[in-house]
């Protein structure tokens, strides 16, 4: 059963071969519809040290792991803290998301720092993210006519929604899909299946509904009182994290 955090997600996450500013859970679980075959996503950020950041041998930006363990499928991606930096910063909002999940198996100082900063990077440029997302999912469920790639597109359309409007990351479609009546269908059946086909009845309001909600985030994007770009501020801080991170390790 994958419908809760494994106790081991922590000691997978630290398997990787360097230290761990933070690791949490994505995907499914984080959207609040993980299924009883659901993988498990863990998302991170490392530390290179310094000498495989300036030397000729370099160390790896992106570290990804897959494999089964008690029966879950895992799958881990972690950035190091440069490259996650350099994400978070050009309004990409799934660092975001992995950043400030509230599924947390590995954290840090840093961590703390680095959520304390998250408030400030956010930007109505976050908006591009949920529409570009929910365009390749939305051909994803065309293409299946599963329920997965429907659920994925609700939530990155309602997440972009309530972060436009409250500049608050929500990203339970539980949460997020309380006024849409079909919804708590869709999560039950998924919850079932994980690859599930999608009921008749939900995908005749799937059909209206998604353009409908693209057209609300894109006006929301455009009211929002949210800035275009990062706090200088912030960025200079985040600037400064790295490099007296990076000065630390040896």
């Amino acid at each position: 059963m994958t419908t809760v955090v494994p106790e081991w997600a922590a000691d997978a996450a630290g398997d990787l071969p360097y230290p761990l500013i933070f690791a949490t859970v994505s995907g499914a679980h984080l959207y609040g519809f993980a299924s009883v075959d659901s993988d498990l996503d863990l998302r991170a950020s490392h530390v290179l040290p310094a000498r495989e950041v300036v030397g000729l041998r370099t160390g790896p930006d992106t570290l990804e792991r897959s494999g089964i363990r008690d029966g879950v499928e895992l799958d881990v991606v972690s950035h190091d803290l440069r490259k996650f930096a350099k994400l978070l910063n050009s309004r990409n909002g799934y660092v975001l998301e992995q950043l400030v999940s509230p599924l947390v198996v590995v954290t840090s100082p840093l961590h703390a720092a680095l959520k304390d900063l998250a408030p400030r990077m956010i930007t109505s440029g976050h908006a591009h993210h949920y529409l570009g997302f929910s365009h390749s999912q939305q051909q994803l469920y065309h293409n299946t006519g599963r329920i997965k790639p429907a659920l994925y597109t609700l939530r990155v359309l309602l997440t972009g929604i309530h972060l436009m409007r409250t500049g608050e990351v929500v990203c339970d479609l539980g949460v997020l899909g309380q006024k849409i009546a079909y919804v708590p269908e869709l999560i039950a059946a998924k919850r079932e299946a994980e690859h599930g086909p999608m009921p008749a009845r939900a995908a005749a309001y799937l059909a209206a509904d998604i353009p409908a909600l693209r057209a609300e985030l894109e006006e929301a994007r455009d009211r929002s009182n949210l800035p275009q770009y990062a706090d200088p501020a912030a960025v200079d801080t985040l600037h400064d994290l790295v490099v007296q991170t990076r000065l630390a390790q040896r």
